[in-house]
């Protein structure tokens, strides 16, 4: 029971996607709608997390041909590319929304945050040199929970292992 329902969860999510493509002059095939599934079932992953999603679906896929689509895609706004500083893209289909992305800087974890403020507040630049600003892109840095937690667990060792047995500092002198 639970399985058929979940196959008519993804049949019309294909109709859906199938849709979209046709929209955007795009020709609907199995590695795109495949694609749009698994960005949609897993935003902010790579394309090498997406690509055994895809071939789980699909099979045999090029890692080139999810990167290729992938691109495809991106160009035709019918996903978001996300590039972390100092980390793979990411993607996400999210894309018709002024948002931002929290990011933890142990673990790479990212979730979106929601603009504070209006429509479009990031949008209006202090001095806008000419341009026409049409995207902002804010990014928060910081570390998650279990990352903090972790580092704690890691300084409170590394302090004890410093102190000894006695809580003395086992530093040696330079008359050692």
């Amino acid at each position: 029971m639970i399985e058929s329902r979940i196959r008519e969860i993804i049949i019309v999510m294909f109709d859906n996607v199938d849709q979209l493509l046709r929209q955007h002059g795009l020709q609907v095939t199995a590695q795109r709608l495949a694609i749009m599934q698994s960005v949609s079932s897993r935003p902010h992953a790579t394309a090498d997390e997406l690509i055994d999603d895809v071939r789980a679906v699909i099979g045999s896929i090029s890692r080139q041909a999810v990167y290729a689509t992938l691109g495809v895609l991106a160009d035709m706004n019918l996903v978001r590319r996300i590039q972390p500083a100092g980390s793979a893209a990411r993607y996400e289909d999210r894309v018709d929304d002024n948002h931002h992305h929290l990011i933890c800087r142990g673990c790479g974890t990212m979730f979106d945050i929601d603009c504070a403020v209006g429509v479009v507040p990031c949008l209006t630049a202090d001095d806008d040199h000419g341009f026409e600003i049409d995207e902002a892109v804010v990014g928060y840095w910081g570390r998650c929970p279990s990352c903090r937690k972790a580092a704690m667990a890691a300084d409170a060792g590394n302090e004890a292992a410093r102190s000894g047995p006695s809580g003395n500092s086992k530093r040696r002198s330079s008359d050692d």
